[in-house]
């Protein structure tokens, strides 16, 4: 999967060796890691806020809020697919 990635990257290079493709597979994989861990923090505060903003009467604002959070996690756990889509 992540190799056809690689060689869309690097055309020049036909084979790459196992020790890049292994280190390129780890970073990928903290990132991911990383990137939920930030989109369920966003939604956590996005709740937040929504609770906090209705005695104030803000709440649809947050609202909205919270959307975009929920869109932004869509894009970061469909990325995979997306990019197996393209270069596949």
């Amino acid at each position: 999967m992540l190799a056809k990635t690689i060689h869309l990257l690097v055309p020049l290079v036909e084979d790459l060796p196992d020790e890049v493709t292994g280190k390129v597979d780890t970073v990928v994989s903290w990132v991911t890691t990383i990137a939920i861990a930030v989109c369920v923090l966003g939604v956590i505060v996005a709740g937040a806020m929504m609770a906090i903003g209705q005695r104030r009467g803000e709440g649809g604002e947050h609202a909205a809020r919270l959307g975009w959070v929920l869109a932004g996690c869509i894009v970061i756990g469909t990325a995979s697919a997306l990019v197996n889509t393209i270069v596949g």
